[in-house]
């Protein structure tokens, strides 16, 4: 009986303890005054850090590097920081000499898609003696180890792909005229790869010409070779510019008896490819705009003192008459 009372005591001492806290609590509604929120804490702002970067390619009358450029300038100033452009109009000497001046105006990176892969090296020196990281665009320079990185595209693919189509439009082989520029490694890349792919497939090189990568050279190129050979079953080229020059060419001599084959992907090419009776059979394309967003962002990784991908090649796909529309004729793919 004892434990029995002790035991109910203890039960009527919490029952009042508890009906103590409740008279004493806050009803739950109420003014903001009467239920405040606590304060968030304020994000801390970091601060990114702003860089000076330089930008040279080969020719910014072609519309692969406007582009790429355009889209190299909207990520950098995205960030905060700042990017010189200089256009050397396909000149090596001009080139270096522009490089020197951004490197006076105190760029601390540069991308840079050389001239001449060979004769850019004494600008690569003075980069490197300067401390100037290098970022390396779509044609690489000759000795790859003094650049920090390289970002372009799959270029070999590129060429392998055409050659891979032309086995199939023409199984039986046929003539073959190769349309080239050898100072730039991108275009070397692309022609090796076709070379490669058609070998042993019944065709034979008739003809092959140097252009400089360059619009007129190669319509000038082409139109002579027309002179010379009867018969083309399909022309390569190692750029969009060669092959706007090379269909300019065959236009004009009223010849409709081959195919042509490209690596770019040009809003003016996939336009001339869109048409019916076009000459232009495909084009391995790829996008200076991807490039160049992968170029920024490796940029900032290097000077950041963060890991990066030393070589990054983006992938290039085939664009012909049953698929072009759907990738666009009005801009970069």
């Amino acid at each position: 009986m004892k434990f029995k009372r002790w035991a109910a005591g203890i039960v009527a001492l919490l029952l009042v303890f508890s009906l103590g806290l409740v008279a004493c609590a806050k009803p739950a509604g109420g003014t903001p005054e009467d239920n405040p929120v606590p304060a968030e804490e304020e994000e801390e702002e970091v601060e990114t850090e702003s860089y000076k970067l330089g930008f040279s390619c080969i020719n910014m009358d072609n519309p692969y590097y406007d582009t790429l450029e355009a889209s190299i300038r909207e990520a950098v100033e995205e960030a905060g920081s700042t990017l010189i452009s200089k256009d050397p109009k396909g000149d090596s000497t001009t080139q270096i000499q522009q490089i020197r001046e951004m490197i006076s105006d105190g760029i601390e990176a540069i991308f840079l898609c050389p001239v001449d892969w060979e004769k850019i090296q004494p600008a690569v020196t003075e980069l490197k003696e300067s401390d100037i990281k290098i970022i390396n665009l779509d044609t690489q320079v000759q000795n790859r180890e003094d650049v920090d990185a390289y970002i372009g595209s799959d270029n070999t693919s590129a060429g392998v792909i055409c050659g891979e189509k032309l086995i199939e439009a023409a199984p039986d082989g046929g003539q073959v005229v190769i349309l080239e520029c050898i100072t730039q490694n991108s275009i070397i890349d692309r022609i090796n790869g076709f070379e490669e792919t058609i070998a042993g497939e019944g065709f034979e090189v008739v003809a092959r010409a140097e252009t400089y990568g360059e619009r007129e050279e190669a319509k000038k190129q082409m139109a002579s070779i027309l002179q010379e050979q009867e018969h083309i079953t399909a022309v390569m080229c190692g750029n969009d510019q060669i092959a706007l020059g090379a269909l300019d060419a065959i236009e004009e001599a009223g010849r409709t008896d081959m195919m042509i084959y490209s690596v770019d992907g040009s809003p003016e090419l996939k336009q001339e490819l869109a048409k019916d009776d076009s000459l232009v059979a495909g084009i391995a394309a790829q996008s200076p705009i991807n490039i160049g967003k992968s170029a920024v962002t490796v940029a900032f990784q290097i000077m950041n003192g963060e890991r990066y991908e030393e070589e990054t090649l983006e992938e290039v796909l085939y664009i012909d008459r049953s698929n072009v529309e759907m990738y666009g004729v009005d801009g970069w793919q």
